[in-house]
């Protein structure tokens, strides 16, 4: 028996000695910003001189650390030790995969702050959301934990006189993981521990942006008793490595959290039998999102502004479930707008050095730009009536966004910015609210703020999106409560933190005997 899952608890930073405790652990992070971290193959440490260097967001000028750069050979080394490890740690009983991932987040935990406060330099977050990555990523591991040891005995099936049947999982084999730099700590570890828990082993491809984090995870799996070669850690290009990856005949499951683009890509390269290859590849992807909150003419006008904020600029946007659109009944449009504006520009938008810092800054150059340019379309396709302004000398910030007046067919209420820009769009009613919220390519998450019990049945039954909320922001899925995953171009639906995901890994297998 395992004991009843609970998800980590955040902290409350409104206490001064848990603020005093996360600027000690900024200090120690501090003591480590620049170092170098090798490649991890076969349980060997391979430095190479190629580095990927990782900076702070909010400080262009401060490297958090340097990473070895993996090439091709690399790649198939990393391929060829995860393999030959598989054939053996397949075999390990699925309940010391299920106790080195206790041991992994049994580590974590005692380290928690020192976690949380390494995400806000690699990847500029805010303590809160800093915190609640760092607490996901335990939640992860102590969630599939007991999910293995529930599963580990099979599925019950019928049997007949003088005939027993099994149903059961077996590891499926060579697992590529392609994590994301927006919650490079619990994505990048959910998707590591669901394979390694089953019994498949891995190579792990972390964002270029963000890998330094992904290293010391590695360093934490060794520390738990992951054996050699059962994880291995070769962060590269995606166009070099990621792709060599995912084509390679030995390659059984591809688990990528990312764009569209690059997801679809990926879903169509691994459809490719290669020559050798004696399987048909799987892949888990998470592309992305278009997240609508739609509020009706009895919404209660403080929860559906507060929701709207929250979902829209909690890590600047910078989330598949991040809510960028606002669907408002006429009735009460103008009153949700403005009281959304006063609650945005309420908030501290800097360096996450402190607090009280609501919104950091986005990742890096490239989503600076890209933001910035959306800003830009935005003026010409609706209003702006908060933010707009942007500034990277210094790091790459940008001033939390609102335009009104939007078509629901424009870009902005189209297509993923991927960072701080709300967009606002007019309905008369219900039911042209929820076609609205379906009317784009993706169906991550969604929110409807309603009094009206008519309207909450209606939109469980019409609002087509993995993840659908009531009386709340979109965003801020727990592990074990809020299984997620996505439909239409958001992904393949397969309910990261939920009761199906480990299966997604393993293959089932039907065992009969006549006496």
């Amino acid at each position: 028996m395992t004991t009843p899952y609970k998800h980590e608890p955040f902290t409350d930073f409104t206490e001064e000695k848990e603020q005093q405790a996360f600027h000690k652990a900024l200090e120690q992070v501090q003591k480590v910003m620049g170092e170098s971290y090798p490649l991890v193959i076969d349980g060997e440490k391979v430095t190479t001189d190629e580095k990927i260097v990782s900076i702070n967001p909010a400080n262009k000028e401060e490297v958090v650390g340097e990473v070895s750069k993996a090439s091709q050979e690399h790649a198939e080394r990393a391929i060829e030790a995860a393999a030959t490890a598989f054939e053996t740690w397949r075999y390990t009983k699925p309940e010391e995969r299920a106790h080195i991932l206790m041991r992994a987040a049994a580590i974590v935990r005692r380290k928690k702050h020192y976690f949380s406060a390494l995400l806000v330099k690699e990847a500029g977050k805010p303590w809160k959301e800093a915190d609640a990555d760092t607490a996901e990523a335990i939640d992860f591991m102590e969630y599939y934990a007991r999910q293995m040891i529930e599963l580990a005995p099979g599925k019950a099936v019928m049997s007949r006189e003088g005939e027993a049947n099994r149903y059961i999982y077996t590891a499926t084999g060579v697992t590529v993981v392609i994590s994301p730099w927006n919650f490079l700590f619990a994505i990048m570890a959910g998707t590591t521990v669901a394979p390694l828990v089953t019994g498949n082993t891995v190579v792990l491809k972390p964002a270029s942006a963000t890998p330094v984090i992904a290293a010391q995870f590695v360093e934490v799996l060794e520390e738990a008793g992951v054996p050699k070669g059962v994880i291995n850690f070769v962060p590269g290009s995606g166009a070099e490595v990621g792709d060599y990856l995912v084509e390679h005949p030995k390659t059984s499951i591809i688990t990528f959290t990312g764009s569209r683009d690059v997801g679809t890509r990926i879903f169509e390269k691994a459809a490719k039998v290669q020559p050798g290859q004696q399987h048909l590849k799987r892949v888990i992807a998470e592309m992305g999102g278009k997240d609508t909150i739609v509020v009706d003419e009895d919404a209660d006008i403080e929860l559906a502004a507060d929701a709207i904020a929250v979902s829209a600029f909690g890590f600047a946007g910078q989330k598949c479930s991040a809510g960028s659109r606002a669907v408002v009944h006429e009735k009460v449009y103008d009153a949700v707008l403005q009281r959304v504006i006063e609650i945005t520009e309420s908030r501290i938008t800097a360096a996450p050095e402190s607090a009280d810092v609501y919104m950091g800054p986005v990742i890096d150059q490239d989503s600076f730009d890209k933001i910035t340019e959306y800003i830009e379309v935005g003026k010409q396709e609706g209003k702006l009536v908060s933010g707009g302004s942007s500034d990277d000398s210094k790091g790459f910030f940008i001033q939390p966004t609102i335009f009104s007046e939007l078509s629901p067919t424009s870009r902005i209420m189209q297509e993923e910015i991927f960072g701080p820009v709300l967009g606002f769009s007019k309905v008369s009613s219900f039911e042209e609210a929820i076609d609205v919220a379906n009317n784009t390519e993706y169906g991550l998450t969604g929110a409807v703020i309603t009094k009206n019990r008519a309207h909450i049945e209606y939109a469980k039954a019409r609002f087509h999106v993995g993840n659908l909320y009531f009386n709340r922001n979109c965003t801020g899925a727990i592990v074990g409560y809020h299984p997620f995953g996505g439909f239409k171009m958001s992904g393949t639906d397969s309910k990261a933190g939920g009761p199906d995901y480990l299966q997604l890994h393993m293959l089932a297998k039907t065992v009969s005997e006549m006496y």
